[in-house]
């Protein structure tokens, strides 16, 4: 079964040879690929729905695999117990929602080596929840697959200062990394909001008009601080990527 390339992204995050804990793991195409790739020796695939989970398991079934991955209906990390994983991914899901699970985990979460993170959305909230909570980010990428792109990290135990808020919104690795596909990401936002700040030009100047006019030059200003950095991509790698 083909896994997506959000998907292979995080899977190469994973330090090979751990054993994982994959929290909301839908169909558990990502436990099917870690094991069947040689990533993990052994997968614990959890969700909070009976549905997905039914399915993971004919997936499982079928590709053999009913002795390395073992699934289990759990609320986040509520059925995991302590030293149970050495990694816990988590994809797919709102970046708040992680952060709501890695409270209420937290017990666990403290015999962890590793934690992968693909957040959906509110990424500045999840690495500010990281910072605040003891984890530092060593790792991160991002990917454009369906017409949409998607952030993700990895990160330990550890101490961690992002300071700026580039950092906090785009990544301090990616940014200094300069990494092409964040580029696109802020290219695309620029020009979205772009879109928007003209049309609220053009709008009948009201209260909430002008409100909405000074956010989005706030955050026009902060994508082209974020865009210095990546003013020595070569022209040639973007190409490359965005086919």
């Amino acid at each position: 079964m083909p896994l997506s390339e959000r998907l292979k992204s995080v899977a190469q995050l994973i330090t090979p040879g751990l054993t994982v804990a994959d929290v909301g793991c839908d169909h558990a195409y990502l436990a099917i690929h870690l094991i069947t790739e040689g990533v993990s020796k052994h997968v614990i695939a959890m969700d909070i729905n009976k549905g997905p989970l039914e399915r993971a398991r004919e997936n499982v079934d079928a590709a053999g695999l009913d002795d390395d991955i073992e699934l289990r209906l759990s609320d986040g990390l509520d059925e995991l117990n302590e030293n149970e994983a050495d990694c816990v991914v988590m994809a797919g899901m709102g970046g708040r929602l992680m952060t709501e699970i890695m409270t209420r985990g937290s017990k666990v979460l403290k015999g962890v080596r590793e934690i992968i993170l693909q957040p959906q959305s509110e990424v500045e909230y999840v690495r500010h929840y990281l910072e605040d909570n003891g984890y530092r980010i060593i790792s991160e990428d991002i990917v454009f697959e369906d017409d949409k792109f998607y952030p993700m990290m990895k990160s330990i135990h550890g101490d961690m200062s992002l300071k700026k808020d580039i950092y906090y919104k785009f990544g301090s690795i990616l940014l200094h990394e300069e990494n092409p596909v964040l580029r696109m990401y802020l290219l695309s936002e620029r020009d979205r909001l772009s879109g928007v700040k003209a049309e609220l030009e053009n709008a009948p100047l009201t209260a909430r008009v002008d409100e909405g006019l000074k956010k989005v030059e706030t955050e026009l200003e902060t994508i082209n601080n974020a865009l210095e950095y990546c003013e020595g991509i070569n022209p040639v790698t973007i190409e490359r990527v965005i086919k």
